[in-house]
């Protein structure tokens, strides 16, 4: 049975050349930290997630320093029984990233992301955004739900699969 050009991408990623991939990741870091991006880089895992090669549909790549989730310890003001810190930060590195994307494309909702790679310092995610303001959006029955008031910052109320996941809702 034939398979299709979406099974052959996906079967690459479960094994990357990871020869291209350490090149990448050098050049990423070199770059800014939430950088736009023309195509996805894992468009299978794009097209799962909702993405479509139209006018609307934004690709951004984000780098996250690994490491450090537990909250820092206040330097002073506090009293001394308040100082110590017991919790670590309950949110996972991909819900962080989309909240740095949604941060700097502030007209733009977070439809969905995924992991493109990690060395020993970095994360890195792509996040799908969504322009809602877009008439190609609005016209577009599988996506217009974005467009509602209700939707607007849902990253930032865990809305997002990462952030369900973090919640432990899934």
């Amino acid at each position: 049975m034939a398979k299709g050009m979406y099974h052959y991408i996906r079967e690459a990623w479960k094994k990357p050349d990871m020869k291209t991939l350490r090149e990448r990741m050098i050049s990423w870091r070199a770059s800014e930290a939430v950088v736009e991006v023309k195509k996805p880089l894992r468009l299978d895992r794009a097209r799962a997630l909702g993405y479509k090669a139209k006018k609307g549909f934004v690709v951004v790549r984000v780098r996250l320093l690994r490491g450090g989730h537990k909250r820092s310890r206040p330097s002073k003001g506090r009293k001394t029984k308040n100082l110590t810190i017991r919790k670590s930060l309950m949110m996972n590195y991909r819900w962080i990233a989309e909240q740095r994307a949604a941060r700097k494309f502030r007209n733009l909702n977070v439809l969905n992301s995924y992991n493109i790679g990690k060395d020993g310092r970095h994360y890195f995610f792509e996040i799908i955004l969504v322009d809602p303001e877009r008439n190609e959006i609005k016209n577009d029955k599988t996506i217009n739900w974005i467009c509602k008031p209700e939707n607007r910052g849902r990253v930032f109320r865990g809305l997002t699969s990462a952030g369900k996941k973090s919640r432990g809702l899934r």
